[in-house]
């Protein structure tokens, strides 16, 4: 089997997900090729430990990324750092003429964002993609072939959202991600928002303007040494947009909403399209369970679809079983080496976020910032 050679820069949480996914690939069923974490970059020793411990075939543990990125055992890197050094970390990767896999949002705003997506236009040989591992649930999948095949009929509202508690306690100390330097203007937005965003964008539904009300409600947190620090970035978000729907031309509203401060929330992502001819929503606090409403006369009733195990990249699981987090992150990692290595996709839903598709997010959260500032409606450029 062929084998993919990564290196990690920023060898954090999600850093430590795509390791162990990838020790795990052989739960895939006949991939066309296989990843291998050769390099690793740090700015701080703290979770090398984990990596020294589970993959001691990594070669190669440098502070400095240049180093990292001119290492010729390498074919891809997976960069997952501060949303501040995207652009100067993304560009030097691709003019490296290494494949990458990215963390949202893509560039810190709009213009990083541009400069990043004219470095991949000047070195096509680099496959790039932005990772967001939500649309790879079963019931995801299966959401997206009703939008492929029309069986919502008119698209009549969407709502789409990312809600997570992990700031409700107030004092847990402050992070980069409540600096605005380091997490940037969007706020939770530019941490949460693609995943959100990744269906509508894939259906091809396209913002034409935005209403948002932005929160930051705590404004300020402890900064681990016995001070408080100032919390400079939007906490939760709620964008009301006007949609296009490109197959029959007509508008619709998508409600999108983003919240780091969500009580009753552990970690949820949603989805919810309601049609003229059918309706479905999931949730990720119920990740078996589809609700489906089929309109064809009479009583209007939603049914329950167990959808078990059954991702777009088939494993070793059998279908009766449940899928998880994990799961998720496996088929999306799945999906990055099936598209390098062959060039497609098995389906339209089945493929990680583009790198047109982060523009696309960059466009309406700028927007959104505006709204907010303004308490307008804006309309996309």
């Amino acid at each position: 089997m062929k084998t993919i050679r990564f290196g990690i820069i920023g060898p954090g949480l999600m850093a430590r997900e795509f390791a162990s996914a990838a020790a795990r690939w052989c739960h895939l069923v006949d991939p066309p090729a296989r990843p291998e974490i050769v390099g690793i970059c740090h700015r701080s020793p703290i979770n090398l430990d984990w990596f020294k411990t589970h993959f001691p075939g990594v070669k190669q543990y440098t502070s400095d990324y240049r180093e990292l990125l001119a290492n010729s055992e390498i074919d891809a890197v997976y960069v997952a750092v501060p949303h501040h050094l995207h652009e100067e970390i993304y560009g030097a990767t691709l003019r490296a003429g290494k494949h990458l896999m990215g963390e949202k949002p893509f560039g810190i705003d709009l213009p990083a964002n541009t400069a990043i997506l004219r470095s991949i236009d000047e070195n096509p040989g680099s496959f790039v993609r932005c990772s967001s591992q939500f649309p790879f649930y079963p019931a995801m999948q299966r959401m997206g072939e009703m939008i492929g095949n029309r069986a919502f009929g008119r698209i009549l509202e969407a709502n789409t959202g990312f809600l997570h508690s992990s700031d409700l306690d107030t004092a847990k100390p402050i992070n980069w991600k409540r600096k605005v330097e380091f997490n940037g203007e969007y706020g939770v937005l530019g941490d949460l928002g693609m995943h959100a965003c990744h269906i509508p964008f894939r259906a091809g539904w396209q913002p034409l303007n935005v209403r948002a009300i932005l929160s930051n409600i705590v404004t300020e947190r402890p900064d681990g040494k016995g001070g408080m620090a100032p919390c400079q970035t939007w906490d939760n978000a709620t964008l009301l947009c006007e949609a296009l729907d490109p197959a029959d031309g007509l508008h619709f509203p998508w409600v999108l909403k983003t919240q780091r401060i969500a009580p009753g929330q552990k970690d949820t992502w949603y989805t919810e399209i309601i049609g003229t001819k059918a309706c479905a929503r999931w949730s990720s606090a119920s990740p078996n369970v589809l609700q489906v409403l089929e309109y064809t006369g009479g009583e209007q009733s939603y049914r329950t679809v167990e959808t078990g195990y059954t991702p777009a990249y088939k494993t070793i699981t059998g279908p009766i079983f449940e899928f998880g987090f994990t799961d998720a992150i496996l088929q999306m990692w799945a999906a990055f080496i099936n598209e390098l290595v062959t060039g497609k996709s098995p389906a339209k839903f089945a493929g990680c976020a583009t790198p047109a598709e982060t523009r696309h997010s960059h466009r309406l959260f700028t927007a959104a910032l505006q709204s907010a500032k303004t308490h307008t409606t804006v309309h996309l450029s």
